[in-house]
């Protein structure tokens, strides 16, 4: 089977709801792509803010999963109503629409080898003439 980059995808939306409460829409999404492994979410966003009239960045795709053997996906997609009905989102999702900025921190390993050091000089004067 040839994988067309550009071969059409039909994006099917189950479960829709119109949240109020937190001024948004919610859906799960099934995309059958059969010439291609799977879509991009930005692909998918695009396509979802065409077919619901939302500009791409209020809308949040996540959650996809694709069949064995490849074909289909589904997932799950969020329409909010304003721009600032966003911020109720998780910030990590945010961070990935590059609507808030990634905070960079040093990795786990050297967090908890800082934290282990400080624990042993703690409470203590280091002097040089403690060997006495």
């Amino acid at each position: 089977m040839p994988q067309d980059l550009n071969s059409p995808i039909t994006i099917r939306t189950r479960k829709f709801i119109t949240n109020r409460l937190l001024q948004r829409k919610q859906m799960a999404l099934e995309v059958i792509h059969p010439q291609r492994p799977n879509c991009s979410r930005a692909e998918l966003q695009e396509k979802i803010g065409e077919m619901y009239k939302a500009p791409k960045d209020q809308v949040f795709v996540f959650g996809l999963r694709t069949q064995f053997g490849g074909g289909r996906s589904k997932g799950f997609a969020l329409i909010y109503d304003t721009p600032e009905s966003t911020k109720l989102e998780c910030a990590f999702r945010l961070v990935r629409n590059g609507l808030m900025p990634k905070v960079e921190k040093p990795s786990r390993k050297l967090r908890k080898e800082r934290k282990n050091r400080a624990k042993k000089v703690r409470g203590t004067k280091k002097t040089a003439d403690k060997k006495k």
